[in-house]
């Protein structure tokens, strides 16, 4: 799926990786890890209930550069976030990949195909507001050019621009608000707008509930 405005794409599904990863520590350098093997596209159901009022939640990704914390906004995308926090229970980010990475842009991830077109077999809608903007750590959905405004998938980016200048189309469903030395070592590696220079794995995505 390819994201409007050289922004992202979509998302989905599961398998197990090839390679074994090897846990990085979070000092700005990453691990030589295989790339894993695809994981099957669609075939999970989106989640029918929103994330639960009063309860902060968090997406912790560990990943071959490190690891980063994302604070997940429920009143920003309901729906998406909800969506999220289920993948993320599922495993389905777990053995996945940053197929994308844009130096001075975004680094994207959550395709379980690792081609930029996968997703979770189907999509939540939460539009942005009209004066929403994309700087340094917002965390949104990349979604398709024909896709509805705030459309999302299982695909994410995280911005490394101190603004993206993206028009607000994409849903954002939170902050990172630890590991952005992660972001800016996966970022490093980018070569320009597509695959990083050398594979950077997802190897476990879970959830922090208070």
């Amino acid at each position: 799926m390819v994201l409007a405005l050289a922004a992202c794409g979509g998302g989905d599904d599961e398998s197990d990786a090839a390679g074994t990863t090897s846990a990085a520590s979070n000092d700005g350098t990453c691990a030589s890890v295989d790339a894993p093997d695809p994981k099957a596209d669609g075939g999970q159901t989106a989640p029918t209930e929103p994330l639960a009022p009063g309860t902060t939640y968090k997406l912790v990704f560990r990943t071959s550069c490190g690891d980063f914390t994302v604070r997940l906004d429920p009143k920003s995308a309901p729906k998406t976030t909800a969506s999220l926090v289920a993948l993320a229970k599922a495993g389905f980010y777990d053995g996945t990949t940053f197929h994308r990475v844009v130096p001075g842009f975004v680094i994207q991830g959550g395709d379980p195909t690792g081609t930029g077109t996968g997703g979770p077999g189907y999509q939540t809608v939460d539009a942005p507001p009209t004066d929403t903007t994309y700087s340094a750590g917002v965390v949104a959905m990349a979604k398709g050019a024909a896709d509805p405004v705030g459309a999302s998938g299982s695909q994410f980016f995280v911005v490394t621009a101190p603004d993206a200048g993206l028009p607000p189309e994409y849903a954002v469903v939170g902050n990172v608000t630890q590991g952005m030395e992660t972001v800016s070592a996966i970022e490093a590696l980018g070569t320009g707008d597509g695959p990083p220079s050398q594979p950077v794995v997802i190897e476990k995505a879970t959830v922090e509930e208070s």
